[in-house]
């Protein structure tokens, strides 16, 4: 459980995103599915690869922090050296799986890969502690996943479905940010150059251009019914934004999996999302 809790595991769920360009294209079959599970893999375990690197940066300030010291690295149930070897070997494989997935190293899957790893190694070494670019950085990994599933089968991202991924991503980094300053002013030095103001207003004209981008995608696309799903990803940001209104927590995913009604709009969504871009 404690190696669970090191690699993030529920976080991989974020990697989902990565099989979103083969159901755009309808492209559903044993083989695409099979690649990109694959990929998912790959990149989640790259993601866990940044996420100890992140811990064992920060191991001191989180021992201060009234959620992050029950981390394994904070809380010493894991040493450091350990979390080292893990972090190495969860590198060689996600990048060993990318090239096998490809059988060679030129496809563009690989090297947005390599980017992701950059830039979140950026993040963690200094640039999260400035304001704005901490926020486009973490947007940035959202988008990366869904060209990394694209890149994989040569498969074009729709302008719009770019736009609406870009919002939504900035739109969970700002909420996120709002109620870390809320309720723990002092957790991130980058929090000292936002107030809640700012946060407050941006959060929402990403939330309303994640919307209308999204709809202009629906349009584009010309399928029977799609448009049906825009009422139920405004009930999913609904939903989203009143618990976010009426708790403290503020991360993405933790809010998810303590949200059953969340989860449920989230399931006939995709489920919906399924139905009309591959059965149809």
């Amino acid at each position: 459980m404690k190696y669970l809790k090191l690699i993030r595991i529920k976080h991989w769920i974020k990697n989902i995103l990565i099989f979103l360009p083969i159901i755009c294209a309808g492209l559903l079959n044993i083989n695409t599915i099979t690649k990109t599970a694959l990929g998912v893999l790959s990149f989640s375990l790259m993601s866990s690869f940044i996420y100890i690197i992140n811990d064992i940066k920060d191991i001191e300030k989180d021992k201060n922090h009234p959620r992050k010291k029950n981390r394994p690295l904070a809380s010493g149930i894991i040493k450091k050296q350990t979390a080292i070897i893990i972090a190495v070997v969860m590198l060689i494989l996600s990048l060993s799986i990318t090239i096998i997935i490809n059988k060679n190293i030129t496809n563009p899957s690989l090297y947005i890969l390599i980017s992701y790893m950059i830039i979140n190694l950026a993040y963690s070494l200094g640039l999260k502690n400035v304001a704005i670019i901490d926020v486009a950085l973490l947007a940035s990994g959202f988008i990366l996943r869904v060209y990394y599933g694209a890149a994989i089968f040569n498969i074009e991202v729709s302008n719009w479905l770019f736009l609406t991924i870009l919002n939504a991503s900035l739109f969970l980094g700002l909420g996120k940010r709002r109620k870390e300053l809320i309720n723990t002013k002092n957790s991130r030095i980058v929090l000292k150059d936002y107030n809640e103001s700012f946060l407050e207003k941006f959060q929402y004209l990403t939330l309303t251009l994640t919307l209308v981008f999204y709809s202009l995608w629906t349009i584009e696309q010309n399928i029977k019914y799609l448009y049906i799903t825009i009422p139920l990803l405004m009930l999913i940001f609904m939903k989203y934004c009143l618990y976010i209104e009426k708790n403290d927590e503020g991360d993405p995913i933790t809010i998810l999996f303590e949200d059953k009604t969340l989860i449920m709009l989230c399931l006939i969504y995709g489920i919906s999302m399924l139905v009309f871009l591959v059965v149809l």
